[in-house]
């Protein structure tokens, strides 16, 4: 039999336990449900990115802190690829014209990071990102950085050796294709699978940026 003191903690606890239930159920009531996206896949929780720090085009570093504020979209690639990276910087450049008219300080951005530092300057991969969308922002850093920078957003890359008979230089690099999502705090939020839909990554990076002013 529960003695009189029993019977109260377990009062006490059902009354706790009630209250939890319906200050989650005030708070979700109170908090905006995310966009529907269609083409941006988003984590169940946002995961902090390590320190990193790239060289801008134009000679300027770039930290964590450089991209918060911002929806970012995030893409590794280089100067000298055949097919992948002028595609996705094209289908890129027409989603960042749809969200063009959104404001300034807080419009999604469009991060290519070259992972051929060998061959990519800082003003090439400023040349060959603005000829796709003069917004683009292009990095690179050196073979470690770029590596610890790609793990970071479950990335890979990987040099290919240039054919037998031909020039050393003419080497390749095989790297992911998807893209990374980091939210306003700078954090791998989400990822981005191909084929590329610009409509789609428009309309989800323009959703995703109204959600975050709200």
């Amino acid at each position: 039999m529960f003695n009189r003191t029993t019977g109260w903690i377990l009062v006490a606890a059902l009354a706790a336990a009630l209250g939890l239930w319906a200050g989650q159920r005030w708070f979700d009531a109170r908090t905006p449900a995310p966009p529907a996206l269609k083409a941006v896949k988003l984590f169940d929780h946002p995961r902090e990115l390590p320190a990193f720090s790239l060289q801008q085009s134009d000679g300027t570093p770039l930290v964590p802190g450089e991209l918060k504020g911002h929806w970012t979209l995030v893409f590794l690639g280089f100067t000298h690829c055949p097919d992948v990276c002028p595609t996705t910087l094209a289908q890129l450049a027409q989603a960042q014209k749809q969200w063009a008219a959104l404001p300034d300080p807080t419009r999604p951005r469009v991060l290519f990071v070259s992972v051929d530092p060998e061959r990519d300057t800082p003003d090439a991969i400023g040349e060959y990102a603005h000829a796709f969308d003069r917004d683009t922002l292009a990095a690179t850093a050196d073979i470690p950085a770029l590596e610890a920078f790609a793990r970071a957003l479950s990335m890979v890359f990987m040099k290919v050796p240039a054919p037998e008979g031909t020039a050393a230089d003419q080497y390749s690099i095989d790297h992911s294709a998807s893209l990374a999502v980091l939210d306003p705090q700078a954090r791998m939020a989400g990822v981005i699978m191909p084929p590329l839909d610009s409509r789609a990554i428009a309309a989800d990076m323009a959703a995703l940026t109204q959600a975050a002013m709200r």
